[in-house]
């Protein structure tokens, strides 16, 4: 399992582009076949991606994790990005089609990922935090989703939004999960920017064509800087880092937090004027 160490905010603003992607970015998400597993120490967020073929994918704790099973003292939220797929907790299917989620919650011992076709296989995106209480194992199907049309394409930036897991849906201990889609001749995401002092968030990239890319801001709003994020990479941005994106196309995100506070709308509003 990768571990990813926490940096401060004035190295950061002196990094290189290599720096940069070793400590906010993920590369290897999703290998056909393969479960791969990243920890960040930022609100010991666990992040992975599994993409099962003819074989299913049982989720193993790494040494690094002193657990018995992941969900022992965590809680999980899994979105598919890819084919159909299903996801086996402790005995009972979950099936999940394209832009579905799932909550696992802490105490589920066994949890299997399959796809429904090898040849189309399901890409689940997993991100971990630590759970205080037991909540049930939900079903979070995009159908189900609180939606949101939000921008205007006068500012680029036309997109839906949608709440898969959420306070106002179920109850979890941290996680919070989502998707938004731009819209065709839309690129920006989440402009104007913003911090979250009280939770931390991953980005993780999907539907970007081959021959484009997205161009991810992070850093402080006084310390701006940018990596060049492609399809099935994720950015990670701590408390103190804004987080938004232009991508050379529209694309979509999964968007997911962690941390003390689960109010969507708890942020810190870093407006275009005040960017560096």
């Amino acid at each position: 399992m990768n571990i990813i160490p926490i940096p401060l905010t004035a190295p950061a603003a002196a990094m290189n582009t290599e720096e940069l992607r070793r400590f906010f970015m993920l590369t290897d998400l999703f290998k056909p076949g393969q479960l791969s597993l990243h920890y960040w120490e930022v609100d010991r967020a666990l992040i992975g991606g599994a993409v099962p073929a003819e074989t299913p994918l049982q989720l193993t704790p790494a040494p690094e994790l002193r657990a018995e099973y992941v969900c022992e003292r965590r809680e999980i939220g899994i979105v598919n990005l890819g084919g159909g797929g299903t996801v086996k907790v402790d005995g009972k299917d979950f099936k999940l089609g394209k832009l579905d989620g799932l909550y696992v919650g802490r105490g589920s011992r066994d949890v299997v990922f399959s796809s429904a076709d090898a040849a189309k296989p399901a890409r689940f995106y997993l991100l971990s935090y630590l759970a205080h209480a037991n909540h049930p194992t939900t079903l979070a199907d995009l159908a189900g989703a609180e939606k949101l049309d939000l921008g205007n394409p006068a500012t680029s930036n036309e997109r839906k939004l949608c709440k898969l897991i959420h306070a106002g849906r179920f109850p979890t201990c941290q996680v919070v999960m989502g998707v938004t889609i731009l819209q065709k001749g839309s690129v920006w995401n989440t402009m104007p920017a913003h911090t979250h002092l009280r939770r931390s968030e991953v980005y993780l990239y999907f539907d970007v064509p081959a021959d484009q890319a997205v161009f991810h801001f992070m850093g402080e709003p006084s310390q701006t800087r940018h990596i060049i994020i492609r399809d099935g990479e994720a950015a990670l941005s701590p408390p103190w880092s804004i987080h938004c994106g232009c991508g050379t196309s529209n694309y979509g995100f999964v968007w997911g937090m962690g941390g003390e506070n689960q109010d969507y709308t708890d942020m810190d509003p870093a407006p275009v004027s005040k960017l560096l």
